[in-house]
């Protein structure tokens, strides 16, 4: 029996596979359109009797070898790139819902992707309600509703740092005929792999550590082909009844696994089109090529500016799940036992203007609008990010108006330290 291969061999090998006389490095197929012999062959890929490429929108050589490896990488069967991670985070509900479906998301989720499901797709006849995942089962379960599509949570919450119960989510998801989606941009699949615990769909922004440079904006979907949408065709019209828009094909019966994946790119792409450039495509995957060394290191490097943010007097509270006294450190002990993240949300002694002013006074570490890149920077969220919700949003989504979010890199930690300490004021 043949060794499937570790993370890191994953992260470097996997993907592109040259053949005799081929070029070692992913190729970028920088084109829009791809020529064939006669029309027959053409009829047949607009059909979707035969698999190949025709136009990029849909899919394109350079991101399917990527998004391949992500797939691999998360223990899925089948994956497709995005334009960006809120690309992916819509595509990914939308491929399940319509106009007067409702689903329900942890409140502590990204900023932006708490305004697209919360006002955004609202206004496409699409209901969300917010939980609060400390929440009983009892008091979850009763948000869901006949029309409830799917579960959506974070592995670890951005800017929160709090991390989501993937087991006991899924076998709620389940118990109710529902699919469980995660979004594992934070934890990586190095650090965690949400399918492993039952999430059926994985999503990620690959803006964020997978491309690990501050390149390209882009997203994943991966399928885990485990979720039996036939057994709740009820449910879902949209992959289990005929599709008026490909001479009423059945996606469920004529994909089987693949289903999800390929109504996603043959009617949610082709209809709304946020594909990645085959370019930010090449540069993801020479970004996820390091992915293993890189989180690695951003993990150890934020532990320690974890202790020793907790053990300073001008500190106020801190949310790491790798310290012993963190709120979520069972949970970060059972899905992240390698590490979670760089990520890491505190708050210092005082008021906003605290806040404020030790950010402009960091030297090294830069006030940007991005986080978990090889470079240490920090953010203000109800400042920035999520200044569009209300302060009883925020409060509701766990996010103080004092919380920092520094995002620790992959810099010698001394340095990192040093540079807070100066913006201390020791």
């Amino acid at each position: 029996m043949t060794k499937k291969p570790n993370q890191g061999t994953i992260c470097v090998q996997s993907g592109w596979r040259p053949k005799n006389g081929e070029p070692r490095m992913l190729p970028i197929f920088q084109s829009t359109t791809f020529k064939y012999d006669d029309s027959d062959q053409m009829a047949r890929l607009f059909d979707l009797k035969d698999t190949g490429y025709f136009y990029t929108r849909l899919q394109n050589p350079t991101n399917d070898t990527v998004a391949d490896k992500i797939k691999e990488l998360e223990g899925g069967v089948a994956a497709m790139l995005t334009s960006s991670g809120q690309a992916a985070s819509f595509y990914s509900v939308f491929n399940v819902c319509e106009a007067g479906s409702h689903f329900i998301a942890s409140n502590n989720i990204y900023g932006g992707t708490y305004n697209l499901f919360g006002v955004t797709m609202k206004k496409l006849g699409i209901d969300c309600t917010f939980f609060d995942p400390d929440c009983t089962n009892e008091e979850i379960e009763r948000l869901i509703q006949p029309n409830t599509k799917c579960v959506f949570g974070e592995t670890i919450s951005n800017p929160g740092c709090h991390v989501f119960d993937i087991e006991r989510f899924a076998r709620m998801a389940h118990r109710h005929g529902l699919p469980l989606i995660i979004d594992n941009t934070f934890a990586t699949p190095i650090n965690c792999r949400p399918i492993e615990w039952g999430a059926d769909i994985v999503i990620h922004s690959t803006t964020k550590y997978l491309d690990g440079h501050a390149t390209s904006v882009g997203g994943c979907i991966v399928d885990s082909g485990n979720f039996d949408w036939l057994a709740h065709a009820e449910k879902f019209p949209g992959l289990c009844q005929p599709d008026a828009s490909y001479h009423g094909l059945t996606y469920a019966k004529a994909f089987g696994k693949n289903a999800f994946i390929t109504k996603a790119t043959a009617q949610i792409m082709r209809d709304l089109g946020s594909i990645q450039s085959p370019f930010n495509a090449f540069l993801l995957n020479l970004g996820i090529e390091t992915l293993h060394l890189r989180m690695q290191r951003h993990c150890q490097n934020a532990q320690r500016v974890a202790e020793f943010l907790s053990a300073n007097e001008k500190v106020a509270w801190i949310s790491y799940p790798g310290l012993p006294t963190d709120k979520y450190y069972s949970l970060g002990q059972k899905y992240l036992p390698d590490g979670s993240c760089g990520v890491i949300a505190f708050g210092l002694k005082g008021d906003r203007d605290t806040a404020i002013r030790f950010m402009d006074s960091l030297k090294m570490i830069s006030i940007v609008t991005h986080v978990a890149d090889a470079r240490t920077c920090v953010l203000h969220p109800a400042s920035h990010t999520h200044r569009q919700l209300s302060e009883e949003q925020l409060r509701a989504a766990g996010i103080a108006p004092d919380l920092i979010r520094l995002s620790v890199g992959i810099e010698d930690v001394e340095d990192i330290i040093a540079d807070i300490k100066q913006a201390l004021g020791e």
